[in-house]
């Protein structure tokens, strides 16, 4: 009698190796594909930037209760470098940028504000509208602008009209 049960629980220790086993075959090959396919995408040499658009000041008001646009030419600016994308360098540099503006027009706590918002919800890496670099397809991450990508940027947003 011992031995049938230790038989058994053989077979269910082989039956359970054997599942985990294929559980992880299946698992690599499934997160095979999905890398496999996030770097292709990343490769697409055809992907072209969409016509340039903004939303003002993303999820943040433009302006205080009295003055409803004071800084939204500074989220204007803003969402221009954000449109292109490119490097954390530059991404750092138009996010400091905004931070600046908004204290020239007299509302520095807000400038410190905006600076940490944009910092934390302004990543390439987020599927959001207004992450850097959204006018490319997601995912394009830090990735510099070509000469012929920036030439294409700039002719498109020389035909926006901005109001």
């Amino acid at each position: 009698m011992a031995g049938g049960i230790t038989l058994i629980g053989i077979n269910k220790i082989t039956i359970f190796a054997d599942t985990c086993t294929e559980y992880k075959k299946t698992m690599h090959k499934s997160l095979s594909i999905i890398l496999l396919t996030l770097f292709l995408a990343g490769c697409n040499s055809s992907a072209t930037i969409k016509p340039f658009s903004t939303d003002g000041c993303s999820m943040f008001p433009e302006g205080t209760l009295e003055h409803k646009d004071l800084w939204l030419n500074c989220c204007l600016e803003h969402d221009i470098a954000y449109w292109k994308g490119g490097t954390y360098k530059e991404r750092k540099a138009a996010d400091l940028r905004l931070r600046e503006c908004v204290a020239e027009v007299g509302e520095p706590a807000i400038a410190e504000l905006m600076l940490k918002g944009v910092r934390v919800g302004g990543s390439p890496y987020w599927p959001t509208s207004f992450r850097w670099g959204y006018g490319w397809p997601y995912p394009r991450g830090y990735t510099p602008l070509s000469r012929e990508e920036q030439e294409t940027a700039n002719d498109l947003l020389s035909k926006t009209v901005l109001e």
